[in-house]
């Protein structure tokens, strides 16, 4: 009986039996990402989440960032995720974190850029070095509103 509770520990611990989700979570995360049509990358790495009220906040590593954005439509395809009209900068000091109480997992790092929209906010960790780049990979908070 020990061996089988260990096997499945996983699904009896998270809701929905998804690893991902922290303590709390409503719904599946599909159903509010799905809602926001700004599915996380391909590449994401390190994703936690949690639902609530309709809402989701999430925090996932990725490469790809700036294609993100793109899909999310906070920048334009063709411009520059870091052209100064799409981004703003967000007071997060160099090595310090940021994560909200309910959410698992690990905070973005300072510094941050920060891109708003209706549906969809996005905290991306910059460069430390440079400005108009990423972390590689970096570290986003996600959060879906509900429209």
């Amino acid at each position: 009986m020990g061996g089988t509770v260990w096997l499945f520990q996983d699904e009896l611990f998270h809701p929905f039996g998804d690893s991902r989700a922290c303590e709390g979570s409503e719904v599946p995360l599909s159903d509010v990402v799905g809602a926001a049509d700004a599915a996380i990358p391909e590449d994401a790495t390190d994703i936690h989440y949690v639902t609530r009220n309709g809402s989701a906040q999430v925090t996932f590593v990725s490469r790809r960032m700036p294609d993100f954005l793109h899909r999310t439509g906070l920048v334009p395809y063709g411009t520059s995720v870091f052209a100064s009209r799409y981004r703003s900068k967000y007071g997060l000091g160099d090595g310090e974190t940021e994560l909200p109480a309910e959410l698992c997992g690990s905070g973005v790092r300072g510094p941050v850029l920060t891109y708003d929209g209706s549906s969809v906010s996005v905290m991306v960790e910059r460069s430390p070095f440079n400005e108009e780049s990423f972390r590689r990979p970096a570290r986003a908070l996600v959060t879906y509103r509900t429209p």
